[in-house]
């Protein structure tokens, strides 16, 4: 009878343990989930802040190499405008300077085209005066780059000339340059004052009526 009891009380003993090990494996794992879903979340988080840092600092590098650009763009307009300030100052001044040889020369042709004052020595030695006076004037152009215009016999060039008419001329190919009204000029490479010419055409044929 005593064995009897025994093998009960251990059987009851077995059965109070298993229950208790079987809850215990419930509350570890029950507590095991919520932590392993909370570090996901938490990897999560941080690899999106990553992800947010790496774009900022694109977009800062972006900024950066952009406003970089525009200094250098800045920098070589303000070194164009500054050799053009010291190359081109003068264009005003000297455009306006071209009317001393436009007056010298509407002068010279006055005086040669004077009934009173033709085949006189006054007449002479006034117009050589003119002459020395226009041929400085040309020279002190040249020292500073500014040069005239060739246009006589030349094709007639939009770019430095200007045609404002046309003469008829059958011993010239038609656009040729057989007149010059006023001188060009040019400033270096620029277009100071174009030359006003007067330009060749063909003569028109007439049909002769039958």
């Amino acid at each position: 009878m005593e064995k009897e009891q025994n093998q009960n009380q251990e059987e009851e003993k077995n059965n109070e343990v298993a229950p208790d090990s079987a809850s215990q494996e419930e509350e570890k794992n029950n507590e095991v989930a919520p932590d392993s879903a909370s570090q996901e979340v938490e990897g999560e988080k941080i690899e999106l802040k990553e992800n947010n840092l790496e774009e900022k600092i694109l977009e800062l590098e972006d900024k950066l190499t952009r406003t970089f650009a525009e200094m250098e763009n800045q920098r070589r307009r303000f070194e164009k405008e500054k050799e053009d300030a010291f190359e081109y100052g003068g264009f005003a001044f000297a455009k306006e300077a071209l009317s001393l040889i436009d007056n010298f020369e509407r002068s010279q042709q006055i005086l040669k085209n004077d009934e009173t004052l033709k085949d006189t020595d006054a007449l002479q030695k006034t117009l050589e005066h003119f002459e020395i006076i226009n041929k400085d004037l040309i020279s002190i152009f040249s020292k500073n780059n500014i040069k005239q215009i060739e246009s006589l016999n030349k094709k007639l060039d939009p770019n430095y000339h200007q045609a404002m008419m046309e003469i008829e001329d059958d011993n010239k190919e038609a656009g040729t340059i057989v007149q010059e009204i006023q001188k060009g000029f040019t400033i270096k490479d620029r277009l100071l004052r174009p030359s006003l010419v007067g330009v060749s055409k063909k003569k028109k044929i007439k049909k002769k009526k039958m």
